[in-house]
């Protein structure tokens, strides 16, 4: 018998084994399956206009930078029209870090922060026993031990970003005005292109499962300053130690871009309260304390990331980064902004791995970024 409803999330263990164990015993009033989970792989969204997609889902997992094209489209229906105000605001208060902001746009929430992830440090323990904690204690440590940088896909850009962040300048959320202080760009720039320098051969064009795959089997990648954080590489055989990401100087801000995923309803689902339940069984508090980590998810709640068993199991992998969660900048929310991410990245790896001046490559990620103002106003 086919399911009531079809979701869509990606095709890694830490977006479906949690959703595919609850979606096992979940019944419809009927008893029929109340939902069966597609995958696809996490940069589907990027090749599938998520119109598309909410025309064939009812429920889909997204990251947050995809609201502004879903909103456009009027892909996802706000989450107040079907649950409670009481869950709402437990899910806003209990979240850990921006979690729950970054899906929270014109004071709606539009997806259920179900997964909790961001960039932070990595290392192998017995090359590097002791995290740096600036980015000039990472300088110095390249010039020791290998040392990458995450520069597959989109997250050239987005480790700038963070270093920008850790450096005082949160990159702009909303286009016009440029993206971030050419200062604070240089800088970063300038330190990203000494580490990018010294990198290990072939680092340049993992994504980060890659890095840490090879970081566990091969050890010849000593520390990553900033990588999107997966759980299950911080136990069992080869397991590396997670902390929190770098900062300018002893006490000032982790500089991290907060990534994670959320549940949102497409406009097509007209979900009953079976479905509803099961969502929101999926954020409860003991749920993410235990079915989902067990299944190789990354809880959303703080009540998650702070609980001794979860951490027991995980090498204290979530205390050890909390800091940097709570920290985390949250990228822009316009419609456009996935393609320019995608552009912006090319830019700053052109920038670091073929040379140029910085000015150059920071006056090309303003005028990317700017232009999204343009179409925006072009669309009305």
């Amino acid at each position: 018998m086919p399911a009531r409803y079809r979701g869509l999330t990606w095709d890694h263990p830490r977006g479906r084994l949690a959703l595919e164990r609850a979606a096992e015993t979940a019944t419809d009033a009927a008893g029929a399956p109340l939902i069966a989970w597609d995958v696809h792989p996490l940069e589907g969204f990027e090749s599938s206009p998520i119109e598309d997609l909410a025309a064939r889902y009812d429920v889909i997992v997204l990251d947050h930078p995809h609201l502004g094209d879903a909103l456009e489209a009027g892909a996802i229906r706000p989450l107040d029209e079907w649950f409670a105000p009481e869950f709402l605001d437990a899910v806003r208060v209990g979240a850990v870090g921006p979690s729950a902001a970054s899906y929270t746009l014109d004071g709606r929430l539009w997806a259920l922060p179900l997964d909790a992830a961001t960039q932070v440090a990595v290392r192998v323990p017995e090359l590097v026993p002791v995290a740096p904690e600036t980015w000039a204690e990472v300088l110095e440590l390249s010039t020791t031990a290998p040392v990458a940088l995450s520069l597959a896909g989109p997250h050239a850009f987005l480790t700038f970003a963070s270093t920008c962040v850790a450096l005082g300048g949160e990159p702009a959320v909303e286009p016009g005005s440029g993206l971030v202080d050419r200062a604070v760009g240089a800088q970063a720039l300038g330190i990203m292109a000494e580490l990018a320098a010294r990198m290990p051969e072939r680092a340049a064009d993992l994504n980060p499962i890659a890095l840490l795959e090879r970081m566990r089997r091969e050890r010849d990648i000593a520390y990553v300053p900033l990588v999107y954080g997966y759980v299950t590489y911080a136990s069992g055989p080869g397991a590396l130690a997670f902390d929190d990401a770098p900062a300018a100087s002893s006490g000032r801000r982790r500089g991290s871009t907060i990534g994670g995923t959320g549940i949102a309803l497409s406009t097509r689902s007209e979900p009953d309260q079976a479905l509803l339940a099961h969502l929101a069984g999926l954020l409860d508090p003991v749920a993410q304390r235990t079915s989902i980590p067990e299944h190789a998810g990354q809880p959303g709640l703080r009540s998650a990331w702070t609980d001794d068993a979860v951490n027991a199991a995980s090498a204290d992998f979530y205390r050890s980064t909390l800091a940097t969660i709570d920290d985390a900048w949250v990228r822009p929310r316009v419609p456009g902004y996935i393609p320019f991410q995608s552009a912006a990245s090319a830019i700053v790896r052109r920038a670091l791995l073929e040379g140029g001046p910085a000015d150059a490559a920071l006056a090309d990620l303003d005028r990317g970024f700017d232009a999204l103002a343009r179409e925006r106003s072009t669309v009305r």
